[in-house]
Formats: structure tokens, sequence, C-alpha cells
């Protein structure tokens, strides 16, 4: 006789678990039909980020949703400072770092980048008699432009109606024409200089120009926008602001 235990032949349990395997597989797949639930601590791989999807998104860092304000700083615009078509300059100059822009009389003048009117001299003082040197460059206007450098024009003809000190000016603004005023020796020509802004009023030897300015001029000249700042704040560390002119009194 057959017991009961063994005399019924058991149900196969494979359809359970057939039944079974596509609630598992459910419960550890990840979602990818729909965002994650408030208390999910782990996201499925993802597609590139679009203009739909939040800026604020996990993935994201705070310092990446805008340029920051170093990286959208622009330097400022330099423009040569003569306006005409037939104007050539030295590279080089007498006595001291400067140089001379040769082009017609009444030629443009402009202001080479932004800034204010440091100082305007609208008579020409100069005698042959006098002392040289604070009278040199007749009528004359400096510039200091908004990175710090003192830009500096002199033997103008006329000074732009308009144009004193602590006015605001654009860069490419007339501020007068080339002359030669001063001690130009009846050459027309617009003494170029530039310089760091030192305390005190007339330091014309250091006015009329501490650095070479012809690398700056050759790249205005073809539209390209190098700067004098560094070099003139290189040379401020090193001189400071000198109480006297040192030799080579004459000239610009």
């Amino acid at each position: 006789m057959r017991s009961r235990s063994t005399g019924r032949r058991p149900r196969p349990a494979l359809p359970v678990l057939l039944l079974l395997v596509p609630v598992l597989a459910a419960g550890c797949a990840p979602d990818a039909g729909g965002p994650a639930g408030p208390g999910s601590s782990w996201q499925g791989p993802s597609g590139p980020v679009t203009a739909e999807q939040p800026a604020a998104s996990p993935s994201a860092s705070p310092g990446t949703a805008s340029p920051t304000p170093s990286a959208s700083r622009t330097p400022p615009r330099h423009v040569f400072p003569v306006r005409a078509g037939n104007v050539a300059f030295h590279p080089t100059h007498s006595a001291y770092p400067g140089t001379d822009i040769f082009a017609d009389c009444g030629e443009p003048v402009v202001a080479v980048t932004d800034g204010r009117i440091l100082e305007v001299s609208r008579v020409d003082r100069f005698r042959r008699s006098g002392p040289l040197g604070p009278y040199n460059g007749g009528l004359s206007v400096s510039l200091l432009g908004d990175d710090g450098v003192r830009y500096y024009g002199s033997h103008l003809s006329a000074i732009a109606a308009g144009i004193d000190a602590g006015v605001r000016v654009r860069a490419g603004q007339q501020l007068g024409k080339v002359g030669h005023t001063g001690n130009a020796n009846n050459v027309c020509h617009l003494h170029f200089g530039l310089s760091p802004k030192c305390t005190g009023q007339n330091d014309w030897w250091i006015r009329r120009g501490v650095v070479w300015p012809a690398p700056y001029l050759t790249s205005w000249r073809g539209k390209g926008n190098r700067g004098p700042a560094a070099e003139v704040a290189a040379w401020q560390r090193k001189h400071g602001c000198p109480k006297a002119p040192g030799t080579g009194a004459g000239g610009g």
C-alpha cells in the first residue's frame, strides 16, 4: 500500500518561479521611464544634459552655471593716436623714451584708450631763452587711461573744445590736432609718451615718457591691442616717482 506522502506525485514548481521572475526583475532594475522617487539615492545612466533640464541638477557644479567675472572681463581697447593716412614714427627718441609721430599739421589726434583727462596746456609758453623742459611740449594733453597708464601728446596746433581736466573720453575721441608748437623745431609731429601718474603737478620729466612706445604703436597701427600697463607698472615699482629730471632734459 502506498503511503499518502509517497503515493502522490509532487507538482512542479516551475510555473510559480516563472511568475516570480518579472516581479523580482522589476524590483532591481532602474526606472528608465520616469524620475526617481524622493527617497531614491541611486540614479541610472542618463543622456546628455539639455536646455530642457533644470540648471540646478545634482551633477551640475554651482560654479559652472555662468562665466566668472574674470572670464568675461575684456582688456581696454587701444587705438593709434593719430588718425591719418600718411603717418610715420621713429622707434627711438633722443635722450629719453618717447616717440615722435610725423603727420601733416591739422590731422586729428585722438584718445588712445578710455579714460579721463589729467592735464591740458592751451598756451604755448616755450621760449628758446627759457628753461628747457617744462614748456617744451607747447600745446599738450595728458590722459589717464582706465588701464592706469598716462598717455601724453604734445606739440599740438589746437585742443578740441570740451577737452579739459577731469573730462571723461573714449578711445578714438578727438583731443586736438597735430602741430609744431613748443620745442618742435617747426616740424609737424606729435610727441607721444607713456608713463605712470605720479603725485604732484607738472612732473614733465616723467610725463614726457619713461618706456618706449614704438612696440605698442606698431600693434595699434596694425589693429592690434597690445597694452603698456604691465611695463609702465614695472617701471614705477623700480623707479618710483623721481622728484627731479635726470639726464636729457630737452625734448617733448
